[in-house]
């Protein structure tokens, strides 16, 4: 499971369907994650995820140091399902996206990420599962980590 993790002062997604928008998640500062699921991530890929997340100390207490967690700040997320994340470009012009869990496996384990994350007491706005989305964050910082269940960086 790969999660783009970004420190945002504000963060919403839009679901753009039959021509209508409709906000489908909005927060004020936090975190906008956005996830991705290959083929033989677990529940236990989700937790590592959100308890990752839950934990990072990329907040600045009041030496201007990143110390403090999304939960010492009392910050939200805002979780975006992006197959995307599992694209391989390194051949052709056209990235291959087999890499992606199915979409039934891949709700499931967003889903379960959140109630992970949740149960952290963080309170999660999500987009919607298989629809276009727009996202619109101003990333703080900047500050962007990326996180990878199967591998260190």
């Amino acid at each position: 499971m790969r999660a783009i993790i970004q420190k945002v002062t504000h963060a919403h997604v839009d679901v753009l369907e039959g021509g209508q928008r409709e906000t489908a998640g909005k927060i004020q500062a936090g975190f906008m994650i956005l996830l991705g699921v290959t083929h033989d991530d677990t529940e236990a890929d989700a937790r590592y995820i959100a308890d990752k997340a839950a934990n990072l100390r990329i907040f600045e207490d009041e030496a201007g140091k990143l110390n403090l967690s999304l939960k010492d700040v009392g910050g939200s997320i805002l979780l975006v399902s992006q197959f995307t994340l599992y694209a391989d470009a390194r051949n052709g012009r056209r990235p291959s996206f087999s890499q992606a869990a199915p979409a039934a496996q891949a709700e499931a384990l967003y889903q379960h990420t959140a109630r992970c994350l949740r149960e952290h007491g963080i309170a999660v706005e999500t987009g919607r599962f298989q629809t276009h989305m727009q996202v619109s964050l101003c990333n703080d910082g900047p500050v962007t980590l990326m996180l990878d269940s199967q591998k260190l960086f």
